[in-house]
């Protein structure tokens, strides 16, 4: 009996990896995205004008800024190391009273009525959703804990569809942390499924600390979504579309653009 295809393999779940990325995550991101969205989505946050939801909430990397402006924030993700360095960064911060985490799946928040004023999905959360039932039942879970005229916004990877495949790739190498910290590498695979329409992002981290190398492998995988494909699921699901963005300053979006944001609105009642 001959090998199963790779594509003839049972889908994974899009959670899967982030445990082992959360060591990696902020030195990374540092690195690349950096904090180039973050007055964007604290601008929309401070005039929201009550409590904001952060889906993927991470390490913190939104919510500690949002935090610290004074909004009231309930960051939620479903890995629990993630989750533990966003905790320890808000102690540290002493924003306990202002930024609230829990541990949940993103298909079922665990709120009841409409408490929130604003809920935000940064780069690319929602892509973690492979499925498109996971997908449907995400957006009609954020329909349900949004208030009537609230804002939903969102961003995709931009142009995930047509990301170029390399295999093992020196994408990112530098120290990490403080004085003493290992000397980390960054070997990165991406592959494309386009029958499923997934990216898949395999990662191998090489730490070094003097003679010592230890390597840490594991693959991020993301669903391929197109702007317009998502502003029609977020139709379907009932919001309005209120915006297209391609950059962080509000400027509008093309295909071209490097930056693919949506805003959209759950009408009132």
């Amino acid at each position: 009996m001959g090998v199963a295809s790779e594509r003839e393999l049972p889908l994974k779940e899009g959670y899967e990896g982030w445990d082992d990325y959360a060591p990696f995550y902020d030195w990374e991101n540092a690195r690349t995205l950096g904090r180039r969205d973050v007055p964007f989505w604290r601008n929309l946050a401070l005039q929201a004008g009550g409590p904001v939801l952060e889906l993927g909430c991470g390490t913190g990397r939104i919510a500690i800024p949002l935090g610290r402006a004074g909004v009231p924030l309930v960051g939620v993700d479903r890995s629990g190391a993630m989750l533990a360095r966003a905790s320890q960064r808000i102690r540290r911060h002493r924003l306990s009273a202002t930024v609230r985490l829990i541990r949940c799946d993103i298909r079922s928040l665990p709120f009841t009525g409409r408490p929130f004023s604003l809920v935000v999905a940064p780069y690319g959360v929602l892509q973690s959703l492979l499925r498109e039932r996971d997908l449907a039942a995400t957006l009609e879970s954020v329909a349900g804990v949004l208030r009537p005229g609230a804002t939903f916004g969102l961003e995709l990877v931009a142009d995930l569809p047509s990301w170029k495949e390399y295999k093992k790739r020196v994408s990112l190498s530098g120290w990490r942390g403080a004085r003493g910290g290992p000397h980390v590498t960054l070997i990165e695979t991406v592959r494309q499924d386009p029958a499923r329409h997934l990216t898949i992002f395999d990662q191998q981290f090489i730490e070094r600390r003097g003679s010592r190398r230890k390597t840490h492998r594991f693959a991020l995988t993301f669903r391929t979504l197109s702007v317009p494909q998502m502003t029609r699921r977020l139709e379907k699901a009932g919001f309005e579309i209120t915006a297209l963005l391609g950059d962080y300053q509000g400027g509008v979006w093309d295909r071209r653009a490097d930056v693919w944001m949506i805003l959209a609105r759950l009408p009132r009642a």
